[in-house]
């Protein structure tokens, strides 16, 4: 009997683990994907282009740019470098509204995704509390504004189970009476890794879907929606249980390998038998098989995320603020957060 194995595909909503498995699979890198990575001080930045269909099919990713930018030591709750962070991802920001044609005076409305009761969602209306909004004076008081500010607002929607409304249907009603030039999305995502829960920020100008982080399909925030330009930011907060024992297969042959090199009798096979032998989606559609029965694949988050929600939201709200407004730099940018 042949494992059907499209059911167990590897869960991840980002863009460079989507290309990591590709390229597995299809045995080195893909046409049509462009790829540039940029290292420093501990931040790594790539920038993925999808560039055609077929690229799309094969990544299952919409064709599209991709920025990701991993910062392992984010864990260590470093102001230093979430100061850095924060400024890294407002010139990325930046140079990825210039990249779209955004104008610098641009509307810009702030959609913040997610459940503010449960705290791995919890990303997206944190990200809305630390902004700084801005259009509430461009209407009133227009005279009175200083230069180097743009019109910003903002709206945590809430989900469907709490409301009984989609959020694009919250946010569809409130772009047709204020008219953004820009929407940005803010959601919590799902990842394959573990290193790079709450330690990863993914920019993306194909919009988003509320509930990607856990699977749940909705109606998308998206240009074709909305009839906007829509740039959507994510953060995995979340992975799947069958993702972590997956994982600590790969951690455990690394180790078992390390001391057999080491001169220690230690068989990697003789301790995991077969499971050396089989392909990552070959292992994980054996994990899952064994846990969805039991209804055991569960979405997981580290014990800390209280701490990590926090922290990430506000370096993407530091960053959002210096990336909209000119007027805004890092000396003064703590008078505009909570």
């Amino acid at each position: 009997m042949t494992l059907d194995l499209q059911k167990y595909s590897v869960r991840t909503d980002l863009a460079v683990e989507s290309r990591e498995l590709a390229e597995t699979i299809h045995g080195g890198p893909l046409p049509g994907v462009q790829e540039q990575v940029e290292e420093q001080d501990g931040i790594k930045i790539t920038r993925l282009d999808v560039l055609d269909e077929a690229a799309s099919a094969k990544l299952g990713r919409i064709k599209g740019h991709y920025i990701t930018i991993e910062v392992p030591g984010l864990r260590g709750q470093d102001s230093e470098l979430q100061d850095k962070v924060a400024e890294a991802f407002a010139k990325e920001f930046s140079g990825f509204l210039n990249k779209l044609g955004i104008a610098r005076g641009a509307k810009a409305l702030i959609v913040g995704l997610g459940n503010w009761n449960v705290t791995p969602d919890a990303l997206g209306p944190l990200v809305v509390e630390n902004v700084l909004i801005t259009r509430h004076y461009f209407e009133l008081t227009p005279d009175r504004v200083s230069p180097g500010y743009r019109p910003v607002s903002a709206i945590a929607p809430g989900v469907m189970g709490i409301t009984g409304i989609e959020s694009s249907e919250v946010v569809q009603g409130i772009v047709e009476r204020t008219k953004p030039d820009l929407i940005i999305a803010i959601d919590a995502l799902a990842s394959r890794s573990l290193e790079r829960i709450n330690t990863t920020i993914q920019i993306a100008d194909i919009g988003i879907h509320p509930g990607s982080g856990i699977g749940n399909k909705r109606r998308g925030l998206t240009r074709e929606i909305l009839g906007v330009p829509c740039i959507a930011i994510g953060v995995p907060t979340v992975c799947y249980a069958s993702t972590i024992v997956n994982n600590v297969f790969d951690m455990m042959k690394t180790h078992f390998d390390q001391e057999q090199d080491d001169g220690q009798q230690v068989q990697t096979k003789q301790i995991l038998g077969l499971l050396t032998e089989l392909s990552e989606s070959e292992r994980l559609g054996l994990v899952k098989e064994v846990l969805e029965p039991l209804g055991h694949d569960l979405i997981v988050t580290p014990k800390e995320i209280d701490e990590f929600i926090e922290d990430i939201a506000n370096v993407i709200a530091n960053g959002l603020n210096l990336a909209l407004h000119e007027a805004v730099n890092q000396e003064n940018i703590s008078a505009y957060t909570h």
